[in-house]
């Protein structure tokens, strides 16, 4: 029987639940451990169980309890920004978020035991980065500075050097691809600054310190903008140092493609940030795959 308008909600719809979860946020990461893959230099059709194993933990696991988590630490900012979300509009009754966000963090953990010793570790860091982001007494969000560098590693570095090191059978990477995971980490700080612009006004009143709060909304545009830049022209003078010209134009030309925007992101930074996440930050990632084919070459030289 269908429920009663007035019967109050018990559990969740499973499409409220996947809600939660935000598929859409599990690109960057997914992206980022293929990126590690490809860059080994090992083939991953030889390592295909590995391979998936890796980008399920990546994505619809580590990455989907960090939102399970945020979402149930911000349910009240939420409630002034985005009240039609799953917890705040009584979707997700009484404490569900707080469960599966609980229940996918000891299923991502489960899961990364089939990946060795480095696969489980860097599971367990990244889990430990996502509470730390969202809850007290750490709760590194408040402060744009900390949060989105927390962000950023964990999304691009952790998974990149993850993926490198999975397929090397838990070996270290070799520094160059060390380097250009730390480097596309760092500057995904500002594309973490670019989900800011829509919360400004519940972050306010809640005492969030996102960027924009801090630094307005054009200087932290200008912040975001220049973040994702320089790390990118170091990347270019790296592939340049290994020989790799052809790799290192085609970064520059996505990067040039994005300074043009930035530029028409920074004019109206609040309407306009959205539109150059969908399709700034595209440029950005197709840059750390280049990078990695550009590795794949060096390993086969």
């Amino acid at each position: 029987m269908p429920r009663s308008l007035s019967e109050p909600l018990t559990r969740p719809a499973l499409s409220t639940v996947a809600e939660l979860l935000k598929p859409i946020t599990w690109f960057p990461p997914m992206w980022a451990f293929a990126c590690g893959v490809v860059g080994s230099g090992l083939s991953p059709l030889e390592m295909w169980p590995i391979v998936v194993v890796g980008v399920l933990l990546a994505g619809p696991l580590v990455c989907a309890t960090s939102q399970a988590v945020n979402d149930w630490f911000d349910r009240h900012v939420d409630a002034i920004n985005e009240p039609n979300r799953p917890i705040p509009s009584g979707r997700m009754p009484g404490r569900w978020g707080l469960g599966i966000a609980i229940a996918w963090t000891a299923l991502s953990l489960a899961v990364a035991t089939l990946l060795g010793p480095w696969g489980f570790a860097a599971a367990v860091l990244g889990l430990v980065l996502a509470w730390m982001y969202s809850a007290p007494p750490f709760r590194f969000k408040a402060n744009g500075w900390w949060g989105n560098l927390a962000c950023g590693l964990s999304y691009e570095t952790l998974a990149w050097v993850t993926g490198a090191a999975v397929m090397a059978g838990g070996a270290m990477p070799d520094q160059r691809s060390l380097g250009l995971a730390l480097l596309y980490g760092l500057g995904a700080h500002g594309i973490m600054t670019l989900n800011d612009f829509k919360a400004i006004e519940g972050d306010k009143k809640m005492g969030v310190r996102s960027l924009p709060v801090q630094l307005g909304a054009v200087g932290a545009a200008r912040f975001a903008s220049w973040a994702m830049a320089v790390p990118q022209l170091v990347v270019i003078g790296l592939l340049l140092s290994w020989d790799r010209p052809m790799h290192a134009l085609s970064v520059a030309g996505l990067l040039v493609a994005q300074c043009f925007m930035m530029r028409w992101f920074v004019a109206k930074p609040i309407e306009r940030a959205l539109p150059y996440s969908g399709f700034g930050v595209p440029l950005y990632v197709a840059g750390m795959m280049v990078s990695a084919f550009a590795l794949r070459s060096l390993a086969g030289a």
